[in-house]
Order: structure tokens, then sequence, then C-alpha cells
């Protein structure tokens, strides 16, 4: 299927790692020229030369750590700066931030709801006049789980993200702007493997997740291409999970 891609741009943030390289990867090898963001140049710039050395275009790299103050400001600039214009926007940076204690600090707040929803909120606010003005533009935002065992402040920000994402698909979409959440499941990643043992992996696969199996980030990657795609024009305002079945809700 030609997803009608080449010659879009993209910005993916959290692009050095995980689930943030795979869709940059993913999106140039179907002809759209990237920009990508992370905190590890030296990691941004393996993912440029496998990119490149796949025939893609070369990529546009930006050095930024997402809690600073100016982040969303600086990314899109440089971006807008790079590619001339963004047409799709993946917010995939951010992570857990799992508050096991009944009481935790003012300062863990600010840093788990800045990550995981400010940041990506400011970045889709400052691009998305000029997906407007073209009349075309994409907005995924790579959030979580809506089952929290304890208190996470970033499962709390990313159930404000899947709220803000429905909200701006309404106000947007008239103008060939989709707005779209992709929830994971388990997927390989540094944080599940840091996070979780052999042992607790095989047991969740075998138990918990009706496919057997945790994901790859390729497989979350490929529902990112369709939904940045021509092809997804109809699917706006929507929380889509990969989890390979593991969530129970029923919507």
């Amino acid at each position: 299927m030609d997803l009608k891609l080449a010659g879009r741009t993209a910005l993916v943030t959290g692009a050095s790692v995980g689930i943030g390289r795979a869709i940059a990867l993913a999106l140039s090898a179907e002809g759209v020229r990237v920009a990508v963001t992370a905190r590890r140049v030296d990691k941004l710039r393996e993912l440029a030369a496998e990119i490149v050395a796949a025939g893609g275009a070369e990529p546009v790299l930006i050095e930024q750590d997402m809690y600073a103050e100016d982040a969303a400001a600086r990314i899109a600039a440089a971006a807008r700066a790079g590619l001339g214009a963004v047409d799709i926007l993946v917010n995939n940076a951010g992570g857990s931030r799992s508050f096991k204690d009944l009481h935790v600090s003012e300062a863990q707040w600010q840093e788990a709801i800045t990550l995981n929803f400010h940041r990506p909120r400011q970045l889709g606010d400052a691009l998305i006049d000029s997906m407007i003005e073209r009349g075309w533009g994409r907005v995924i935002c790579i959030t979580g789980k809506s089952e929290p065992e304890h208190i996470n402040g970033a499962f709390c920000a990313k159930a404000g993200m899947h709220s803000w994402a429905k909200g701006l698909s309404r106000m947007v979409g008239k103008h060939g702007v989709t707005v779209n959440c992709i929830p994971p499941g388990r997927i390989h990643s540094e944080q599940i493997l840091r996070n979780y043992t052999p042992e607790y992996r095989q047991w969740q696969s075998d138990n918990e997740i009706p496919v057997g199996r945790y994901g790859e980030p390729e497989e979350l990657a490929d529902l990112v291409c369709f939904l940045a795609s021509p092809r997804a024009a109809y699917i706006t305002g929507a929380v889509i999970p990969v989890d390979g079945g593991l969530r129970r809700y029923q919507f």
C-alpha cells in the first residue's frame, strides 16, 4: 500500500532510542524528511547515519532537554528552520513517573506534568497554525495507559493529553488536520528492559497479554505511519492502543 507520504516532513520527539527511533526510521522509509530531537545527540547521529544508509533524506538533528522552559519554542523553531515546514508532529518524548509513596513533592509532580503534558501541548500549539494555513497536518501523541496500579504522574499527564487531543481534533478537523493518540502496551525499549526482569516479562507475556509477547517498536511505528498518511484522513480524535490486547477497557 502506498501511504502517499513521500515529500512530507515530520518532527519526532524522543527519537534517540526505542519507539521514537523506530517512528523516525519508518517515516523516513516512506519518503518523509524528519527532524528528530532528544538529549543524546550521539544517538541522534547514529539514527541519522542509519536513515541515510537506507536511502532516506538527511534528518535535522535537534539536541534539546525537554524540561527546559523554552524547549518547545526552540524545537519548533529548529524544525521549521531545517525542514521549511512541519506537516507531521509526533509527540513521543516523556516517560513513566511512578509515585509509589502516598505523598510526593510538588517538584516531582511538576516534572511529570511538564514532560508528559505541557511540552507536547506546547509543541502542538507552536505548529498547528501553519498546518491550518496549509490545509493539511497530523498531530500524533504517544501516550500511555489509563489503568494505573497506583499514582503515576505520567499517566495523569497522558490522560490530560487524551482530553487535549480530542478537543483539538474538533477544532482543526475542517482544516485538514487530524489529531490522534496511541497508548503503547509493553513495547520493548530501554525503559522496559530497565524496569522489568526477564522472568516478569515472560510471566506477563504468558498470563496477561493475549498475543503472548511484548511488542516491538516497529509495530507501533507502522500505525504512526498510517495515521500520518492521507489514507487516515477520516480518523481523528481517536485513542488507539498498540498493546497486544493487554488493556481490558472496552473503549
